[in-house]
């Protein structure tokens, strides 16, 4: 039998796998030091985060063990047509500011997150943090949330540096005075040095040995107090980024063809035909025929919004346009690569060439596990995005089409406090692929971001959690 052991999860959020793995192959010479040592001493492995490759919606896979479509969260924006959730006019959720809030009421209520299974817990600045009380929890208070949002609308990236500076040193004081069983610490300032900046700049390379510092000081203080070999620490990240050079404003696009539109954030729009819901923001969610309280299906709609989707793939802005013909099978249409159709059903999955391979699989695969189709995307451009695709298009709450935008591009400029200079949010390799480094080796090499989750319960020596979408690497 094996005992238990605390567990400490570090979100460094909008961390890549490469970026990662080229500071810390050599411990002698990194520029991340003490990445460099945990990695020499555990391990480090590219896994896939969850499609919308966002912040928030992209943490659910680490803490619930559950891709984010399934468990209720769809994207970092969404419209809610059975107005259920979203009970008053617009019935649109966004994350972002006051909203951030409804993220714990949305998530299914059905699995418990690891905060709700620890014997004791800590949450500091994850927006996902059902199952902490006040005294366990740093980032929801009113002043850090005030500092936050200030810091924020600023655009003030040297401010979000400093408040990680914060939250490390509170979480590492927390940690050595309470030690609670499992900790999990997210640190936001990269992924606002990469969008202000770029992900390779000096900026985000100033953010990233933030990172690495407060990983060192956090070891020290447990070393100093004699827990370091009986404390785990696990470093992961939510997404990716890549550069953007054009930005193409979907709900503009969609208005030019003739739709009247809601989005944020001008949602007092009477009579609207099209709810349009950018995530990362590199991603969307097309809400179509907003009178209808619950999906149709693509065949049920194509003949009216045909003419829409092929004025989206004709941008070069588009990627890929996914559209749900029910909770099994989904249409994935590529711009100037044909379409297949992805089937979900039983736990198998289906990749079926139509009239192209929109997701360079080069071949069709019929029935395989999740393992399977995972091996069969790895290497190329689009890892795992047949397992991804079919969670989020089985999603009652996702959109009537869904859409990925191309290398270089996302989908909204005008209401961001500054210039995105890098995205994330598509199922693009370079937002998909992200790190998780441990402090010792790990049983076998993990896949998915949802694999932390059941490898934290093992590592905690709680049972088995049902129904999930990872598997534990312990």
């Amino acid at each position: 039998a094996r005992l238990s052991m605390p567990l400490i999860l570090l979100v460094a959020d909008g961390a890549r796998f490469d970026t990662i793995d080229l500071a810390t192959r050599d411990p002698a010479s990194a520029s991340l030091p003490a990445l460099a040592r945990l990695r020499a001493e555990g391990s480090l492995h590219p896994v896939t985060t969850a499609f919308p490759s966002v912040t928030g919606v992209a943490y659910a896979p680490f803490l619930t063990g559950r891709f984010p479509g399934p468990a209720g969260l769809p994207g970092l924006r969404w419209y809610d047509r059975a107005h259920t959730r979203c009970r008053r006019f617009p019935y649109a959720r966004s994350y972002l500011g006051a909203e951030m809030r409804h993220l714990d009421e949305d998530l299914d209520p059905s699995h418990p997150t690891i905060f709700e299974l620890a014997p004791s817990r800590f949450n500091a600045m994850s927006m996902l943090g059902r199952g902490t009380s006040r005294r366990e929890r740093l980032g929801r208070d009113a002043r850090t949330l005030a500092r936050a949002a200030y810091t924020h609308w600023l655009g003030n990236v040297d401010g979000w540096l400093a408040l990680d500076r914060h939250v490390a040193r509170a979480s590492t004081r927390h940690i050595i005075e309470r030690r609670p069983e499992f900790a999990c610490i997210a640190l936001l300032g990269l992924d606002k040095a990469s969008h202000s900046r770029g992900h390779g700049s000096a900026l985000a390379t100033r953010a990233l040995a933030g990172i690495d510092a407060a990983v060192g000081e956090l070891r020290h203080a447990l070393e100093r107090a004699g827990r370091w070999p009986e404390t785990e620490l696990w470093i992961v990240s939510d997404h990716g980024h890549s550069a953007v050079h054009a930005h193409d404003d979907l709900a503009e696009l969609v208005r030019a063809s003739g739709h009247r539109v809601l989005a944020h954030p001008w949602l007092l729009a009477l009579r609207a035909e099209v709810a349009v819901m950018v995530s990362g923001n590199a991603m969307a969610h097309l809400y179509l025929e907003l009178e209808r309280r619950e999906r149709a299906g693509w065949l049920a709609l194509r003949p009216r919004w045909e003419p829409l989707v092929r004025t989206l793939l004709a941008r070069e802005s588009v990627d890929l346009v996914i559209l749900p013909h029910d909770e099994e099978r989904t249409s994935v249409h590529g711009r100037n690569r044909g379409s297949a159709m992805i089937e979900h059903t039983g736990g198998r999955y289906s990749y079926r060439t139509i009239d192209g391979d929109p997701l360079h699989v080069g071949l069709e695969l019929e029935h395989v596990t999740a393992a399977d189709a995972y091996d069969a995307l790895a290497a190329g451009d689009y890892p795992d995005a047949i397992v991804q695709i079919a969670q989020l298009a089985s999603s009652a709450r996702s959109g009537d089409v869904i859409i990925s935008a191309s290398p270089g591009w996302d989908f909204r400029e005008k209401w961001e406090p500054v210039r995105h200079a890098s995205t994330h949010g598509s199922l693009y390799r370079e937002h998909m692929l992200v790190p998780l480094l441990t402090s010792r080796p790990v049983a076998r090499a993990p896949r998915r971001t949802a694999d932390v989750m059941p490898s934290a319960l093992a590592m905690l020596g709680l049972p088995p959690a049902r129904d999930l979408d990872g598997e534990s690497f312990v």
